[in-house]
């Protein structure tokens, strides 16, 4: 039989909470209502990329439940940005899980499993540690590879002391963890290939990818329709790009794009760019100056719009910053409301694993250059009975990531824990 009480640590889930929505809160939903399993999340008080809080006053930790689902809130500062404040905040997440999970534990019972959720480190060695405290297995989930993508974006040099250090606890993670989730279907590839097959089981190595509550998808597209006039505007094929507008997001390449597709005459073809970013008004200038006029930026809009959006949609465009993590795959979050929006996709870059490109669901973009990206546009708007059976194909392929699918791969691999920890004490 399964464990029961999952304890999921996500130093970020607290946008869940306030959202009613997100990776471990659909896991928790369906562990509750498919499986009879009791789990909780711990997280920070403050909310990323946000000045919102949760309220614990004097208290270092609160509890509160939404949709029966138990979150466990840290007290810890507010940062902005990706300094030092951050730093800060990581650092006393950590600190404060210990005592939060023993107060929590003997008011509560101690878990049966923790599944620690990376986006930095610090969240999976406090989760290994409070599991072999409390004498359970833990399951370390790699959302973001610490240091590699500060090495990909070019944050942090391969060589230096700071990157060494940093692999050499990403390689202890792995060897003490019971498991390891990885989002994306590469990560056997990743710890292969940095040589670390001998000292960590590459069997112990498991992929879930992100996903999406297709039920939910439907509800908010009913319920949150967009009222753009320019969405719905049939003189016009819209092409659509979801997300935020900084420079790592390289929204630039888009108008680039774009420019290419108005010189050739395609006047009926536009871009409307949906998301907010510190590159929005530079973007927004270049337009003028250049007079990019297929080009519309329309602000940022609630969560709950973005399914009616993507559906009424002629074209999404999932665009992203290539870089060498590309080869383990892909796990970008849009991509699975893209698939469950069911229509055709223009990929604008070449990842392994390519979900797209196995399920017939668009069009990839070998090279993620302008002249490259606006050839795959004109290519999907020019054959529309491909395109929408590439949409089809993409609605159908979304069932495959829907969250209560991806719930039960997770209960498989904590059955499969228990399985190899039958006699070793743990849980009793």
């Amino acid at each position: 039989m399964m464990r029961k009480n999952i304890w999921m640590l996500n130093h970020y889930a607290a946008n869940m909470f306030r959202d009613q929505g997100g990776r471990h809160y659909w896991f928790a939903k369906n562990l509750i209502g498919q499986h009879a399993c009791s789990p909780t999340i711990f997280c920070a008080s403050t909310i990323h990329n946000s000045s919102d809080v949760i309220e614990t006053g004097r208290k270092k930790y609160v509890t509160d439940t939404v949709d029966g689902i138990p979150f466990v809130f840290m007290r810890t500062p507010l940062y902005t940005g990706n300094g030092r404040s951050r730093i800060r905040n990581m650092i006393s997440f950590y600190r404060s899980l210990y005592p939060a999970a023993r107060a929590y534990a003997r008011l509560n019972g101690k878990p049966d499993v923790i599944l620690a959720s990376s986006v930095h480190p610090l969240t999976l060695v406090a989760g290994i540690r409070l599991a072999k405290e409390f004498g359970v297995p833990c399951i370390c989930e790699v959302r973001d590879l610490w240091p590699e993508s500060l090495v990909a974006y070019g944050s942090l040099k391969r060589e230096s002391l700071l990157a060494k250090l940093l692999y050499q606890g990403e390689k202890w993670i792995y060897k003490k963890a019971d498991a390891v989730i990885m989002t994306w279907e590469g990560g056997k590839d990743y710890v292969i290939g940095r040589g670390w097959s001998r000292q960590v089981d590459p069997e112990k190595i498991k992929h879930i990818n992100n996903g999406v509550d297709i039920e939910l998808f439907d509800q908010n597209a009913a319920a949150y329709p967009d009222v753009d006039a320019r969405l719905e505007d049939k003189r016009f094929t819209n092409i659509v790009y979801t997300g935020s507008i900084r420079k790592v997001n390289q929204v630039g390449l888009i108008l680039d794009a774009a420019k290419i597709i108005q010189a050739q005459g395609a006047g009926e073809l536009r871009f409307l760019i949906y998301g907010a970013g510190d590159e929005t008004e530079l973007l927004q200038k270049r337009c003028a100056e250049e007079s990019i006029s297929n080009v519309i930026f329309m602000g940022k809009v609630n969560k709950q719009s973005v399914p009616a959006i993507l559906k009424s949609a002629d074209i999404n465009l999932l665009h992203y910053s290539s870089t060498s993590l590309d080869q383990y795959g892909q796990s970008q979050n849009k991509l699975f409301e893209y698939l469950a929006a069911g229509k055709c996709i223009v990929q604008t870059y070449s990842p392994g694993y390519s979900i797209c490109d196995r399920n017939d669901c668009g069009i990839s973009v070998a090279n993620q250059t302008a002249e490259e990206i606006a050839k795959a546009i004109l290519t999907a708007y020019q054959d529309k009975d491909r395109s929408w059976e590439l949409g089809l194909n993409a609605r159908r392929t979304a069932y495959q990531y829907d969250f209560k699918r991806l719930t039960q791969q997770l209960v498989s691999i904590i059955d499969e824990i228990d399985a190899k920890a039958s006699g070793t004490g743990y849980g009793n």
